[in-house]
């Protein structure tokens, strides 16, 4: 799928970015940093109390640069690849090459590591030495840190944060262990070629860091340290991936997109960790004031974890249950506001409780509950894993929704329906509002998935969830044919952000398509066009809905100015204002491709698919697709689907598959190893009816 002869997969330059908050991001489920910075951070572990609770900053003994003093004619390059999650500095001379490698361990979560390896391309016996310059440092402003014994030859600190989120509540301790790094290295007279590894393990128990620490140095004994993450990343890929016959930038755009995102979530297979969530900026970025300070939002509900879920339902998980260790933390939140149920903050980190320094946003940005449930919905329908709603929590947590939306209404004895009054909806630019579309919407559809898995389960709904699911009031203007906003909206009004338009996708509110096409062009020329990153992404949805596809392109093109060279780090504005290594952008931007070219849709039966591709792209390809406990990979062209069943667990057995043609109602077997094709239409997957395993 070539478009040129550079790599989409690799990103190369000679210079850094003069911003360093540009620099490539290097994090795995536990452990992130960025490149050259002197601080990391670890999963969950947070400094300060309520509004003042931001991720610890833990001081990086990986902020290395590498440099070859005295010597002008060295050429320079820095390059990310994705294939490897592996950020490389090289100096190249006549005589020889130094290459800095530096990665965070995919499946060995507890593990940074970098390398350097100096090696001869000419017939010189001359030594040759590096200088390392590095200005760790072992102290922290969040941490409490203390000098423990070396182990292994390693330096060791450990020590608690210094003010718990909650008053009483856990202050998590920190354990380190670094190799030292010496101010040069050199190759010797006689040496062709040589390497040197240096480990760093973090952990909040000793035991877990020093056996981190022992596994990490018998793999580099046998040089098998760096293979170990590779293959990881390799197998990874394998999973799952999506490319275009198409042009390089949005190829690269693509890979970049998903290799950040997979970069911040649990590997596959890995050892057990209790995952905490996925913050705008991600691990790399949220100390005090920066990338809203580590906290989690409905960014990685609605904008990441769709494209989490297509490809790695087991991630996805680990998600869901993030939210269910918080729900102590949501039902307080509700009680503190006078209501019943489960109320998620807007801002989260530990505990669940409200951690938003403004209390405006935590008091009426409510959509974030219905956000939430809607993520265990589309969990819930891509796999049918009932042991987590039934077994770990999340029945609990989806009742405890359903309770607090309906104690958030309030009947309307003039219009005769349920009014949820005084919110801010996703448009920031309003607020105490009364009928957020958006908001009323969620909560419908969260009253409505409560009642369906009760019924699954065999629990009596309560008659208060299906009245007010049934008679919520959604703003819509019948002589106008679109959605106001919220009560009193007037058109023309500027708005931040998409809002209305996700009534369409995600939430796939019944609409005709003239009222789609109405909202789309009501507020597509009112939202702010430096405003974050998602917005357009999902007015490409719409249009693609629409098979308007040029239209879809001109919105998902202004993307690209959010794009930064030369390592494809999101910001969240396109003036470079915001978060940074923003992975809401990204989530949004992958969800234009995953669920806009394809059609995809989740429903309750099926995984809809409905294609329209733009003229300058020739193919999709989307391998690992997850449904049902299937791998699936499609290849979409103008004129033809391919649909192949690339596995299928026997342990426990998947549900045998098959392909539905919307027009015909053809049903075609999904095999097992077998290729279906069939011409470009609508259409969906389910569960066959006809076959067992």
């Amino acid at each position: 799928m070539a478009d040129g002869t550079e790599d989409p997969a690799v990103f190369t330059s000679t210079t850094l970015p003069s911003d360093p908050r540009l620099l490539p991001t290097v994090t795995n489920a536990y452990l992130g940093t960025r490149v050259y910075r002197d601080i990391l951070h670890v999963n969950g572990v947070y400094n300060g109390a309520v509004g003042d609770t931001h991720r610890a900053d833990v001081p990086s003994p990986v902020n290395v640069r590498m440099t070859v003093p005295g010597v002008d004619s060295l050429a320079e390059t820095f390059s990310l690849d994705t294939r490897m999650g592996t950020f490389s500095h090289v100096l190249q001379s006549a005589d020889y090459a130094a290459t800095h490698q530096l990665y965070a361990h995919h499946s060995l979560i507890h593990l940074m590591a970098f390398s350097i390896t100096i090696r001869r391309s000419a017939r010189t016996a001359r030594p040759v030495t590096v200088q390392l310059q590095t200005p760790f440092v072992p102290k922290s402003q969040d941490l409490d840190l203390n000098q423990g014994p070396d182990f292994q030859g390693a330096h060791y600190i450990y020590g608690r944060t210094l003010v718990p989120e909650v008053e009483g509540g856990p202050r998590p301790t920190i354990h380190m262990l670094w190799t030292p790094v010496p101010q040069t290295l050199t190759l010797r007279g006689e040496e062709q070629e040589r390497s040197w590894q240096f480990l760093t393990a973090v952990a909040e128990s000793e035991e877990e860091a020093k056996r981190s620490y022992s596994e990490g140095l018998s793999l580099a004994a046998t040089r098998s340290l760096h293979p170990s993450h590779a293959q990881a990343w390799a197998a990874l890929w394998r999973g799952c991936s999506v490319d275009v016959d198409g042009p390089l930038a949005l190829r690269q755009a693509l890979r970049g997109c998903l290799f950040y995102l997979l970069s911040s979530v649990p590997p596959c297979g890995g050892p057990v960790l209790r995952f905490q969530g996925i913050s705008p900026g991600g691990l790399s970025n949220g100390t005090r004031g920066e990338d809203y300070w580590g906290h989690i939002f409905w960014d990685q509900d609605t904008w990441m974890f769709p494209n989490i879920l297509l490809f790695y339902p087991e991630a996805a998980r680990a998600i869901l249950e993030y939210r269910i260790r918080t729900l102590a933390g949501a039902l307080h939140n509700a009680r503190e506001q006078g209501y019943q149920g489960a109320k998620f903050p807007w801002e989260s980190a530990a505990t669940g409780r409200e951690v938003c320094p403004e209390e405006i946003y935590g008091a009426q940005e409510i959509h974030i509950t219905g956000d939430v449930l809607m993520a265990f919905e589309q969990y819930y329908c891509t796999t049918q894993d009932q042991k987590l709603f039934w077994e770990d929590g999340g029945w609990e947590l989806v009742g405890a929704v359903a309770q607090y939306w309906c104690s958030r209404m309030v009947w309307s004895e003039e219009e005769q329906c349920y009014h949820i009054r005084g919110v801010m909806p996703p448009d920031e630019y309003h607020h105490h509002v009364d009928n957020s579309a958006y908001t009323n919407a969620v909560a419908q559809r969260s009253l409505n998935f409560a009642a369906d898995v009760a019924r699954d389960f065999s629990i009596p709904v309560p008659e208060e969830w299906v009245d007010c699911a049934q008679k919520v009031k959604v703003p819509f203007d019948a002589e106008k044919k679109y959605h106001p906003e919220y009560d009193g909206y007037s058109p023309g009004e500027p708005v931040k952000q998409a809002d209305v338009v996700l009534l369409g996708f995600p939430l796939m509110y019944p609409m005709s398509p003239e009222v789609r096409r109405k909202d789309l062009e009501m507020y597509e020329p009112v939202t702010e066009l430096d405003g974050p990153a998602m917005s357009w992404s999902m007015f490409a949805v719409g249009w693609l809905e629409l098979k308007e596809v040029q239209r879809a392109q001109s919105q998902l093109s202004k993307c690209f100015s959010n794009i930064t060279e030369p390592f494809k780090i999101w910001v969240e504005n396109s003036d470079g204002s915001g978060a940074v290594n923003f992975l809401t952008g990204m989530g949004g931007f992958l969800q234009a491709v995953l669920f806009g070219y394809t059609g995809f849709r989740i429903t309750r039966s099926s995984l809809r698919f409905d294609p329209a591709l733009p003229d300058n792209i020739n193919k999709l390809k989307v391998n690992g697709v997850s449904y049902l406990g299937n791998k699936l990979k499609f290849t979409i062209t103008k004129e033809r689907i391919r649909i192949k069943v690339t596995e299928f667990p026997r342990d426990p057995p998947a549900s045998p598959l098959e392909a539905v043609l919307e027009e015909s109602g053809q049903r075609l077997p999904l095999r097992e190893g077998q290729s279906l094709s069939f011409p470009t239409a609508a259409g969906w997957i389910q569960r066959s009816p006809n076959e067992t395993f």
